[in-house]
């Protein structure tokens, strides 16, 4: 097991008797649970809901932007809510994230064009971002080291449970009322979050000393310039699958990794783009995790629709059975830590089910003498395999960060969330468009799509002892 750093040790509060749920704690805890819970409804909820508002609104041209806008968006909230956090705490960077949220959804559910509701899901992304990285910041920083990887489940749980019920709510709310209802519930939850959450936390979490003494960056160096760079730069490696020709596309996709590379140096911690052995390794192994789980799971659908024929409903089931051996994954690992700790060993078995995950549903999709509904089956140990190693690669990281870059360290690692889904779910988007244009189809698009992330668990295989430190 990794022991944290001595910063850190010294500057915990000190560890009660009690869990989570205890007196001293329940407050925050209730309030990091709904924080999280509502971002999980309101991301899972739209996805449901999306094409009956880009029909409403003529977004059909532009639908992909409606998922785009929201995610690239997460990246700037992200990077710089945490490293605001490591100079003036967490509540300040939080309040502003949730009040972000809460705007966003009202000008998207309030919205009478495309446009309207594609600012409205940049300023929640924005708030996302913030939310979810400071969401780690706070376990980091309020919670003694023994509660941390139980939080790291109760994270899980947050998401997940919510994940389940809100496409059929949001389905509800859009038959029966209207799908704005969706987006007009959560300015209020985000109101009971902050009150939850931010009023007691400049006491219980103050702002580190000496961090306001720090020298200034350059403007162009600062985190929200390296942010925006490094959006724009994303934006452009995956706007080069949409353009015509071989040539425009290569130089399109040159620009983009020439403005996005440097940018990401800079808002990550050294040694990560080299996956150096500690908190480098550490941010590299929460990319990987999520591109082999959130690339392989953006197209299970797809693939049991269009190449087996099973109904959406039907096809639907694979997902909820990885969101729920996600959380099962989560708590096993969190009882694995408390009674003998081996990070190592867990994120390798993370790896490890994750990849057998995506084999046996390459094999359901691809292959007709493999039943179809196998593939529930082969994501319910994929889910298993992410709840393992997200969990453990958590503790593992932040477990290796000082109190004063709890921020930077936990923006990190959801920047690294945000940036490796969109692109592994952007790459799959444009192998599939590609091999359409070529004439080779759908089979051969998921065979490349479910190949390419089965070497990246492989590559989480090899590395998951690095990030262990």
């Amino acid at each position: 097991m990794s022991s944290p750093s001595p910063d850190l040790a010294t500057s915990e509060p000190e560890a009660p008797q009690g869990g989570a749920f205890a007196r001293e704690h329940r407050a925050l805890t209730v309030g990091v649970l709904l924080s999280v819970g509502m971002v999980a409804f309101e991301s899972m909820g739209v996805a449901t809901i999306l094409p009956v508002i880009a029909g409403e609104l003529d977004g059909l041209a532009a639908y992909g932007w409606g998922f785009s806008a929201l995610m690239l968006a997460n990246i700037v909230g992200t990077v710089v809510a945490g490293h605001r956090a490591d100079r003036s705490g967490p509540a300040l960077p939080l309040g502003v994230g949730m009040a972000v949220f809460a705007v966003g959804c009202a000008v998207a559910g309030a919205a009478d064009s495309w446009a309207l509701f594609l600012a409205g899901r940049v300023l929640q992304g924005l708030g996302v971002g913030a939310v979810m990285a400071l969401a780690y910041v706070l376990i980091g920083l309020a919670y003694p080291e023994r509660l941390r990887p139980r939080m790291y489940a109760i994270v899980s749980s947050a998401w997940t449970v919510p994940s389940l019920a809100g496409p059929f709510i949001a389905g509800v709310l859009a038959d029966w009322a209207d799908w704005r209802a969706v987006f007009l519930l959560m300015p209020p939850l985000a109101a009971l979050a902050f009150l939850m959450t931010v009023p007691g936390l400049r006491k219980r979490v103050p702002a580190p000393e000496g961090a306001q003494a720090k020298t200034p960056e350059r403007w162009w160096r600062s985190p929200l310039a390296s942010a925006l760079v490094l959006t724009a730069g994303t934006a452009l490696v995956l706007q080069a699958f949409a353009v015509g020709n071989a040539y425009g596309a290569v130089a399109v996709a040159v620009v983009g990794f020439a403005l996005a590379v440097p940018a990401l140096r800079r808002v990550t911690p050294e040694g990560t783009l080299t996956a150096r052995s500690g908190l480098g390794a550490g941010v590299v192994v929460r990319g990987l995790l999520c591109a082999v789980y959130f690339g392989s799971e953006a197209f299970l659908p797809l693939g049991l629709q269009s190449l087996r024929g099973m109904s959406p409903a039907a096809s639907g089931l694979g997902l909820s059975a990885g969101a729920l051996t996600w959380v099962a994954g989560a708590a096993l690992q969190a009882r694995w830590e408390a009674k003998r700790p081996n990070r190592a060993r867990d994120m390798r078995l993370g790896f490890a089910l994750l990849l057998a995950g995506v084999a046996v549903i390459a094999a359901a999709i691809l292959v007709d003498a493999v039943p179809a509904p196998l593939a529930v089956v082969g994501w319910a140990i994929g889910g298993l395999g992410i709840g393992i190693g997200f969990n453990a690669g958590t503790s593992a990281t932040l477990g290796l960060a000082s109190a004063e870059r709890q921020g930077e360290v936990s923006s990190s690692l959801q920047l690294a969330q945000a940036l490796s889904t969109a692109l592994a779910a952007g790459v799959g988007g444009g192998v599939i468009t590609v091999a359409a244009h070529a004439g080779a189809g759908t089979h051969t698009a998921l065979l490349i799509v479910f190949g390419m992330t089965a070497a990246l668990a492989l590559c989480g295989l090899l590395m998951a002892r690095r990030a262990a430190g």
